[in-house]
Parts: C-alpha cells; structure tokens; sequence
C-alpha cells in the first residue's frame, strides 16, 4: 500500500467534496485526466444512475470529464448538472465546435432519512464540490457523498452505525491504482482479513426476512495510470464488487444500487491479472478506511463505538 495513499495519489486525478452535516447529505466529485477509458458495473438491483448507458462495452464515448457521488437519493442526480455546467465554462468536455459537451457519469445513495431532510444535492452543490476539487489525499469519513451514508442497518435501525468515505491506493509496478468507496451498506462491514467492524458475525440467511427494506447503495470509483482497455476495466470492476461481498455481508440485494465505475488515465504497462488483484485489494482497504475515519453525525455512531 501507498502510506497514507488515497484516489488521488493516481497522476491527475482531483477530489471535491460538497457537505451539509445539518441535512446530513453531500457531493464528492472527482476529475480526470484526458483522454480516458471509462467502464461501469452495475450490482445492486437499485441503482439510481446517470450516463451509465454511454459506459458499456460498444459505445462509441469513452472519455468522461468528471465522475459525480452524491446522497439525496435520485433528487442527487441533479448534482451532475452543475458540474456539467462548470466544466463547460472550463471548456472541458467533448468538442462540438462551436460547444463542448461534457459527460459526466453520476450515482446517488438514499440518505433522505438520516438528516433533517432539509437540502438535497443540486446543481449548485454539484458546483461547489467541482470547485473544491484538490490533489491533496482524499478527505474521507462523513463527508462529501458518503456524510449521511449508514452500515448496519439490516439487523434494524437501533443497530445502524455511520458510514462515510473511504479511500486508499496500491502500487502494481511502474502504475497506481486508487479507489474511493462511498460506504452505505446494509450489511455487516468486515475487512479483507475477515475482522468484523460492525455486527461482530456472519448474517444467517433465515435472519434476513427481519432486513430494513431501506435503500442501502454501495458507490466505488477506481482509477488508475495503466493504460487499459474498457474490457480490462471491466475485470477491475467485478474484481471490486468481489472486494464488497467480502466485506459487505449482505451485499447486492434487492434494496441496493451498489456500483462500480473504473477510470484509465494513463500509459503505464501492467499486468492485467494484478491489477484485478490491486482493485480488490484497494476497494477493501477503502471500505475499512470509511469505517474508521466515520464521525458521528445524526444520531449515529460510528462503528468503533459499539466496543
């Protein structure tokens, strides 16, 4: 692992964050490098999404300017457009002399419920996220998307514990791969040795009829300097959702929308087999990180509270 290594300590990458502690949501936006590679994997069986269609294996766009997480459930998505809008006054965004269009994937959490309800994420917030953007190590904990995120809830509201940001980064030879986890689970987190940091054993399955039926949304952004194809970055992805089911435990269900965007931006030489091991390895060490950095916020507790 990079010490102290977050999303961007990959060459070129920026993270902002947008928070509201009061209604308990947010926005993280995170820029690119261009020219890039773009793919996506869709999991959970409630996704709230936006642009993912132009990310699939085929499509003529591969490039993306900027990648949106935001809470405030699907109303979140118009976070999207003030960085839309932002990045044209850039002048980023794919020409169409005399305009640019930028593209600008997004994905949402539901936190509607742990806040006061009073705000949730638009074009204006979308905006000041863009604008904070920075190459400093992420900010992780209950910030930016993941400030109202929430783990634990399968086993009932009383057991919820704060959820939040996460990030970390790994070496695989000359290139970096990074991850930021925007961690809202309705599972038990565990990290990738098997250490439980909520809920403290295995979920039985005849236990699962008493699960909240509230939305719970696992978001993750990988990105690295390797110069991959989208197929290869589709290998990072299910290697990534691979690193939630070992940690998330339930994960993918019905109720979720979990999500895994991979971005290459780079032309750095790498084994493809290490670096689907990296983006497990990362995606891991960045559930543990929004885990631990998680502060206390709405009534809820972080996870190292229940000791």
């Amino acid at each position: 692992m990079i010490q102290d290594g977050t999303l961007t300590s990959v060459t070129g990458v920026e993270v902002g964050h947008w928070t509201d502690p009061t209604a308990a949501t947010g926005v993280t936006v995170m820029s690119f490098p261009e020219p890039n590679v773009t793919a996506v994997e869709l999991r959970g069986a409630a996704p709230g999404t936006r642009e993912v269609g132009l990310l699939a294996p085929g499509m003529k766009v591969e490039t993306i300017q900027a990648l949106v997480f935001a809470g405030g459930s699907a109303y979140g998505l118009a976070a999207a457009d003030g960085v839309m809008t932002a990045l044209e006054a850039d002048g980023r965004g794919h020409p169409k002399d005399p305009w640019v269009v930028p593209i600008v994937p997004a994905a949402i959490i539901f936190d509607l419920m742990v806040g006061d309800g009073s705000a949730r994420p638009g074009p204006r917030e979308g905006a000041a996220a863009y604008a904070a953007r920075t190459r400093q190590p992420v900010a992780t904990g209950s910030v930016g998307a993941g400030t109202g995120a929430t783990i634990g809830m399968w086993r009932g509201e009383e057991a919820a514990r704060k959820g939040g940001v996460g990030s970390a980064a790994v070496e695989v030879g000359a290139a970096t791969v990074g991850a930021l986890v925007v961690l809202n689970a309705g599972g038990d987190i565990f990290t990738l040795e098997g250490e439980p940091l909520t809920g403290g054993s295995h979920v039985p399955f005849e236990a699962m009829h008493r699960r909240s039926t509230m939305e719970q949304t696992t978001l993750v952004a990988i990105a690295t300097d390797a110069a991959l194809r989208r197929v290869d970055l589709q290998r990072l992805c299910i290697r990534a959702h691979d690193a939630l089911g070992a940690c998330i435990r339930p994960v993918h269900t019905r109720y979720d929308g979990d999500a895994v965007f991979a971005v290459s931006s780079g032309s750095v030489t790498a084994d493809l087999d290490l670096m689907g091991e990296a983006a497990f390895e990362v995606v891991g060490r960045a559930i543990e990180s929004a885990v631990r950095s998680a502060t206390p916020l709405g009534g809820l507790e972080p996870a190292g509270d229940e000791s």
